[in-house]
């Protein structure tokens, strides 16, 4: 077998041709497009990635603004929770408040109405009181009772300190009163045993006051002496009041 080196030379001329053109107008613009592909490539690949870390970031914050809401929820929960206690503790107060002042109402209420029950029978017992009085004196001997609460006026004065007879007797008239008119008689015997009494003679008048029930007093501009009936059941009342 021969070897034609001509044609031999030539197909290896043709073939250095070829790929010279290959490399010129083939393999550059595809491996410059491979290129241009593999950048693109990574440029989507590097957009993609921080997409993903946007996205991530996004839900990241999305939890947080997720949590945030639970957090203010509960919050907001607990601040209704007090809020309510307080005016669940509030509501209970002032319904103690209103309990206990309605209590304390009817407590005076009730008071109020035992003092006016008390009071109409205190009043009850005075008249009760007053009119057996007058019963009893009725049928008690005037003159006897006249002198015996003479004899008590006169105790009375005796009883009486020394300044204070003398300021009695000092310039004014003094007055005797009884419940009945005494007649005559009987006036100038009480007058000498005042006057004695007092140990001096002042002017004395006599007058009537059908509420002492039964008594003569001795009033003056510095003295009064109270000798009846009905001073004395004034004190009997005050004292029975008193010790209710």
């Amino acid at each position: 077998m021969s070897i034609d080196w001509w044609t031999l030379g030539i197909e290896t001329v043709n073939v250095a041709v070829l790929v010279w053109l290959l490399g010129r107008f083939f393999w550059r613009p595809v491996s410059a497009m491979i290129a241009g592909r593999r950048a693109e490539a990574t440029r989507l690949l590097d957009e993609a990635e921080a997409r993903k870390k946007e996205a991530a970031a996004a839900l990241d914050d999305i939890r947080k603004t997720r949590d945030g809401f639970a957090a203010e929820r509960e919050a907001i929960l607990a601040q209704a929770r007090a809020d309510a206690g307080k005016e669940r503790a509030a509501l209970i107060e002032k319904a103690r408040a209103d309990a206990a002042a309605l209590q304390a109402e009817a407590r005076a209420a009730t008071e109020a109405e035992k003092t006016a029950a008390a009071a109409e029978w205190t009043e009850r017992s005075a008249r009760l009181a007053l009119e057996i009085a007058r019963k009893l004196m009725a049928r008690l001997d005037g003159a006897h009772v006249q002198d015996a609460f003479t004899d008590w006026l006169v105790a009375a004065i005796g009883r009486l300190p020394d300044d204070t007879r003398q300021a009695a007797v000092s310039g004014a008239a003094l007055e005797a009163v009884s419940a009945t008119p005494i007649e005559a008689r009987m006036q100038a015997e009480i007058a000498m045993r005042v006057s004695k009494a007092l140990g001096a003679s002042p002017a004395i008048t006599f007058g009537t006051d059908p509420s002492l029930i039964a008594g003569l007093e001795l009033r003056g501009p510095h003295l009064a002496i109270a000798n009846s009936w009905k001073a004395d059941l004034d004190r009997i009342l005050a004292e029975v009041t008193h010790e209710r």
